[in-house]
């Protein structure tokens, strides 16, 4: 065990360096992790002594990664781009198993060799691509839905193609085993629907009423779905994936995904590391021909034909170019298909260095290709016109931000929300009681169940957009986590938040706080301009003691007590 926790530990230092070097030449962390594996590999300093645990934790840093974005998916995105998904994942798969089979024989492989290198390099990494587009916070856009669909598709082949080699080896028939997976899969299924539509709507109150338990409870779930799906011979993406789409329209969603983010993002650090020391080269001067031929196909092949069929469903250029930098990599699958192939006899040791090295030259050029999309659209965008019809889909404007966020509905939010009514101003409640939580979705308020000194929540939120921002926490610190976010963020909006000590409110208004809000001072202004009007008319202050006793009324009745 001490071994073990040293060889980690030197690991993640190790990371550490490489990644500050990274971030000072501002490169994707996500390659530095990658070179961090290969340095630590067998090739360079042969660190890696316990493969098996890094394993461990680099399968909970894919299961967390899928869930998380399981969460952001509203299940009506299959509705939305299902067919989509479909035949772009599966026409890319045909065109680059068709075209690197021919390619493959061209190089002078054998007919299987070229068939397992074929087939390899025609899926995409789910991990890397999702990965990517969470940290660019595009998942939620058209061609981030799209890209989610097909490489799951993908998904789904890989699943079939590893059963289909694995019965080869072990002699098993595999029309048997696809109806035996297909029934245990069905059967999961069945059994996860039944759960997500009766069983969680009415344990969501119990679950959040601790955070720690709401933590403890996610991970479970996650990490149990992601297994049993596994289990039943589908991947863990899948598994963790609709785990977090059977949480998506659930007010606890984003809660849960920003207590995760950071447990995800250590866990999958691990997973590119153990990725990278896999990478093992072999004669990397004879390779390096056939690995440019492979890599031209999935740089600019992948991406012009899934371009080539959106544009043909009637996608916009930008949509499809975007979307087509998706598929400009192999997936971590490949590695795994040519060991298997290399362990049953199929594959000489030569190609799993061919396709290590196809690997690292997609993976690391994708990754640029994807960070800097938008600018390298500006610049190619009229070439690109090719791929656009006249009528074609244009992507509709969805305000996933709301222009007034409330943090806070018991003290004062109730009369907060009738104004944003009358308004007519898109808004949000956050609170962290799930009483009021749970009441709000009855009443059809929009609400999101939190903690407002939660930083990864206020990332969540897209506070940036946001108009108007208030807090009515009599809490120094969380308002001053908001107040300073929003700042950062969106210099123009308005922040509003509530404060009971005069030198507390002093310091909000030094963090840049547009008004604080002071109950005893507004309470003692309003009775000593009555006093000062009204004098000692009795008259007056029960007309006013009669409102304030309906406003109680009004304020019991939406949320109970």
């Amino acid at each position: 065990m001490s071994d073990v926790f040293a060889e980690i530990s030197l690991v993640l230092a190790i990371a550490l360096a490489v990644a500050a070097v990274m971030q000072l030449l501002r490169q994707p962390l996500v390659i530095g992790h990658i070179l961090t594996g290969l340095l630590v590999g067998p090739g360079v300093l042969n660190i890696i002594r316990s493969p098996e645990t890094l394993e461990v934790f680099s399968h909970l840093g894919i299961a967390l990664l899928l869930f998380i974005i399981g969460l952001s998916l509203n299940p009506r995105v299959v509705k939305e781009v299902g067919r989509t998904a479909l035949i772009t994942g599966v026409g890319q798969v045909v065109f680059t198993t068709g075209l690197g089979f021919g390619v493959a024989r061209l190089l002078g492989l054998e007919t299987v060799a070229a068939l397992y290198v074929a087939v390899a390099i025609s899926f995409s990494s789910t991990i890397i691509i999702m990965k990517l587009l969470s940290d660019k916070r595009e998942l939620g856009r058209l061609y981030g839905k799209i890209s989610t669909g097909f490489l799951l598709v993908q998904d789904l082949l890989a699943t079939v193609i590893l059963i289909g080699v694995t019965s080869a080896a072990q002699n098993q028939s595999l029309p048997q085993l696809l109806s035996t997976t297909a029934l245990r899969v069905a059967v999961l299924v069945l059994a996860f629907a039944a759960l997500t539509y009766w069983v969680l709507p009415r344990l969501s109150g119990f679950l959040a009423k601790s955070q720690e338990f709401l933590f403890l409870f996610s991970i479970g779930w996650g990490l149990g779905i992601a297994a049993l799906f596994h289990a039943a011979g589908l991947s863990i993406e899948i598994g963790a994936l609709f785990a977090g789409v059977a949480l998506a329209t659930s007010p606890y969603n984003y809660e849960i995904s920003a207590r995760l983010r950071p447990l995800r993002d250590f866990f999958i650090v691990l997973f590119f590391i153990l990725l990278g020391s896999q990478m093992a080269i072999g004669n990397i001067g004879a390779l390096i021909g056939p690995a440019l031929a492979l890599a031209l196909i999935i740089l600019i092949g992948n991406p012009l034909v899934v371009m080539t069929l959106m544009a043909y469903l009637g996608y916009t250029k930008k949509t499809n170019f975007k979307a087509g930098l998706a598929v400009a990599q192999i997936s971590e699958f490949s590695l795994i298909l040519v060991v298997l192939g290399n362990r049953v006899g199929h594959l000489p040791p030569d190609i799993i260095s061919l396709v290590t090295l196809v690997a690292l030259i997609t993976i690391a050029t994708s990754t640029y290709l994807i960070i800097y999309a938008d600018g390298i659209y500006q610049r190619i965008a009229p070439a690109l016109s090719l791929f656009e019809r006249r009528d074609a889909k244009r992507e509709r404007s969805k305000r996933t931000s709301h222009d007034i966020v409330l943090f806070g509905y018991r003290r004062a939010g109730f009369q907060f929300v009738e104004s944003f009514r009358q308004l007519g101003q898109k808004f949000v409640v956050v609170d962290f009681n799930p009483e009021v939580i749970d009441e709000l979705a009855k009443q059809k308020i929009p609400a999101v169940y939190g903690d407002a000194n939660d930083s990864e929540l206020l990332d969540s939120l897209e506070l940036d957009n946001a108009k108007l921002v208030i807090s009515t926490i009599p809490d120094f610190a969380a308002n001053s986590l908001i107040v300073q976010h929003v700042q950062n963020a969106n210099p123009n909006a308005i922040v509003v938040v509530t404060s009971d000590e005069i030198d507390e409110a002093d310091e909000l208004y030094r963090y840049g706080a547009t008004y604080v809000l002071m109950p005893h001072y507004l309470g003692s202004s309003k009775t000593s301009a009555l006093i000062a009007k009204h004098g000692f008319d009795l008259s007056i202050f029960i007309k006013e003691r009669n409102k304030h006793i309906s406003y109680l009324q009004q304020r019991r009745q939406p949320v109970a007590r």
